[in-house]
């Protein structure tokens, strides 16, 4: 993909990530789910954890990856 101003936009992004959007830090056409290593097109990206910094492909990823992080110790 191709900005206005020629910029490649082909790989992966780099984001900060906040309670209900994002920050591009680092241009790119995509990011990878925390959980399954997918890549998630920007324009895609619905799910992820302010907290952890992390972006997940739907809500079941962003569920199993919450369950881990929050599990109680010995469970």
């Amino acid at each position: 993909m191709k900005t206005p101003f020629n910029r490649d936009l082909s790989g992966e992004a780099v984001l900060e990530f906040s309670d209900s959007d994002f920050m591009i830090l680092k241009p790119g056409a995509f990011v990878r789910c925390a959980v399954t290593g997918d890549p998630i097109a920007l324009q895609d990206l619905r799910y992820w954890s302010a907290e952890l910094q992390e972006a997940y492909k739907d809500a079941y990823a962003s569920a199993e990856r919450w369950k881990t992080v929050h599990a109680e110790p010995g469970r």
